[in-house]
């Protein structure tokens, strides 16, 4: 009887633990069906996935953590593997102090994406501290925050972007050439996940590639399209997508799936400048970190701006893509479109205009002009790509001016074209320079720069051989001044990474391009044609 009594208490249980996991779920059912579902509701008894094995062993469900310290606030992103309905939804968080681990505090899991939180306020940054984030009796990811490097002369920063779901494997190369290099901090600046519909087995994937690089030193990641489920994004404050394609504006799968993907990459980032949610009660995290004399300012720049579709004339088979090349760019600049918002503007102006010796940066998700001729395969050349920040151009010239005021550079990612380009607002360099990293894979959807006569431009770059540099028009009429440039041709068919040397006694910044195949650990190891590239920064 005793025995009849523990089956039926544990047959209950399980029952109210499942029914309770599928009520957390809920929300992703409707209006939009089949989201999250490897992760979510009965997850284990779903079938094996080409993405990764979610039924690991009970001692390696804490995959990883994310941290950032900034304003003496240390924040930590811990996440896991899902959890079985009978297994604890508490984490703690230890720090190795006097020769011990010290629990310092305890939160809860949210079974939406499988992540948690810690916050801590009066951090001692004078140190590194080993923290190790533990479940249950035995399951724990272990890691080092990193001391303050203002001590430093010299602070380097490794940015990446577009990990393609084409290539499953480990990224062992990067993670070599990253941890010898040894940057003070990482910036992933975008579809770390290209499984759209299934976010949390996917940055589950990303972070098994890439936790090596930051175990031990903070890293700065925020969504881009394909993080939250699509192909294009032009988020217009939050409203739902209806049209194929995005291109209305706005977000297409439920607003709950959005803020899991946004809760579980951007949690652990200093907290946002206004935290007022936009449209669907989704969140905002621009915000700015200061490390080592270095200030990041972290934008949203697919969030608020304007979708094509309805609002610009049409000029081509898609609303998003211009091939006609005798249309006029003043066109589709029209008033009440939107790049980065109002709020996002007054955040650049308030940060620019803060007083300080810190060297400044911004971060973002895509460049801001039409950095490439050819997409996909040689025979699709666009005129102008309404995807990228190079329209609309009003608002990206107030993007630039606020950068410029601020004398900081720009570093982003997405388009899979590496580039150092200089901006021109009114004129030819009177803009902000920028560095555009490639794709960590690069081999599905390449692009290219190719100007269609094949000539330079004036002013082109003679410390290099790449043929077509100096000054051009973009497609929409936007002044640039191309540096360097890596289509896919190159080394690694165009993949790699950027590292970025802020040396703050020379008030210099030099940008560095490195082939994903590269083993810098060997003396012959070479970077891209065109790179490194130094500039002086006033």
């Amino acid at each position: 009887m005793c025995k009849l009594i523990k089956c039926c208490l544990l047959l209950f249980i399980l029952q109210f633990h499942s029914g309770y996991a599928q009520a957390q779920a809920t929300p992703l059912s409707s209006p939009f069906k089949n989201i999250d579902t490897l992760a979510t509701n009965d997850w284990w008894n779903r079938a094996p996935n080409e993405i990764i094995n979610l039924k690991v062993n009970r001692d390696s469900v804490v995959a990883f953590g994310l941290y950032t310290v900034h304003a003496n606030v240390l924040k930590l992103t811990a996440q896991l593997y899902p959890l079985y309905p009978n297994e604890t939804r508490t984490i703690s968080l230890a720090l190795y102090k006097d020769g011990k681990w010290n629990t310092v505090q305890k939160q809860n899991v949210n079974e939406l994406g499988w992540s948690a939180l810690f916050r801590i306020e009066n951090w001692d940054y004078s140190e590194d501290t080993k923290y190790r984030i533990n479940h249950g009796e035995g399951a724990y990811f272990e890691g080092t925050i990193r001391k303050n490097p203002d001590y430093k002369n010299e602070i380097v920063m490794a940015a990446l972007s577009c990990n393609s779901n084409k290539d499953r494997g480990l990224r062992e190369n990067y993670v070599r050439n990253i941890n010898y290099q040894d940057p003070d901090i990482l910036f992933f600046a975008g579809d770390q996940s290209y499984d759209h519909t299934e976010h949390t087995a996917a940055w589950l994937k990303f972070g098994l590639q890439f936790r090596e690089t930051f175990r031990n030193r903070p890293c700065i990641t925020i969504p881009d399209d394909h993080d939250i489920g699509q192909g294009n994004l032009w988020g217009e404050n939050g409203k739902l997508s209806t049209a194929e394609g995005s291109s209305d504006g706005g977000y297409r799968y439920h607003p709950e799936y959005v803020k899991m993907v946004e809760r579980c990459q951007t949690g652990h980032l200093p907290d946002p400048y206004d935290p007022t949610p936009i449209e669907q009660g989704i969140g905002v995290y621009y915000t700015n970190l200061i490390l080592g004399g270095i200030d990041f300012a972290i934008l949203e720049d697919r969030k608020f701006k304007s979708g094509p579709e309805g609002k610009i004339p049409q000029q081509g088979p898609r609303p998003d893509h211009i091939r006609n090349p005798d249309y006029n760019p003043k066109s589709i600049d029209l008033q009440g479109l939107t790049l980065l918002g109002e709020r996002q503007l007054n955040f650049l102006k308030d940060w620019g205009a803060t007083k300080s010796e810190a060297m400044k940066v911004v971060l973002s998700q895509t460049g801001f002009c039409g950095g490439a001729h050819i997409h996909g395969s040689m025979d699709n050349r666009l005129h102008a790509d309404l995807d990228s920040n190079g329209w609309p151009q009003s608002g990206r010239n107030k993007a630039l001016a606020l950068i410029k005021n601020a004398n900081a550079v720009h570093i982003a990612g997405d388009q899979h074209l590496a580039t150092v380009i200089q901006h021109g607002i009114q004129d030819y360099g009177d803009g902000p320079w920028a560095f555009v990293v490639p794709a960590i894979v690069n081999d599905y959807y390449s692009r290219w720069w190719w100007p269609e006569d094949e000539k330079a431009g004036a002013n082109p770059n003679k410390n290099t051989a790449l043929p077509w540099t100096g000054d051009y028009l973009d497609g929409f009429g936007n002044k640039i001044s191309m540096m360097a440039y890596v289509n896919p041709e190159s080394p690694s068919s165009g993949a790699g990474y950027g590292l970025i040397r802020f040396n703050k006694k020379e008030k210099n910044i030099t940008f560095e391009c490195w082939p994903r195949n590269t083993d810098v650990t060997k003396a012959e190891a070479a970077q891209f044609e065109g790179w490194p590239i130094t500039i002086t920064v006033d």
